[in-house]
């Protein structure tokens, strides 16, 4: 499934991804491929990601962290929806 990461001022991730993993309001909550389609909001915290060949841009790459094959990102608040193997996540 293709993972996209949107901030105001940037794209930070357009990639193929394994699993994500999300600060929702009611509690992390993870979407592998074939997800059913779902909008929620996003809170403060980290979104954590799997994948074989996650590609990030060098420019925003030090906003990532990587531990044991797994990346994440921290994000202060945002919505995200998955439709159709993408996940589109807005996050401030």
């Amino acid at each position: 499934m293709i993972l996209e990461i949107v901030t105001p001022e940037a794209t930070l991730l357009h990639s193929e991804v394994d699993l994500v993993s999300v600060p929702g309001i009611n509690g992390e909550f993870q979407m592998l491929n074939n997800h059913a389609p779902i909008v929620s909001l996003l809170v403060k915290g980290i979104v954590k990601f799997k994948g074989e060949k996650i590609n990030i841009k060098e420019e925003v790459q030090d906003l990532f962290s990587i531990v044991k094959g797994e990346y994440s990102v921290a994000i202060k608040s945002g919505t995200i929806e998955m439709k159709n193997n993408k996940i589109i996540i807005l996050a401030d």
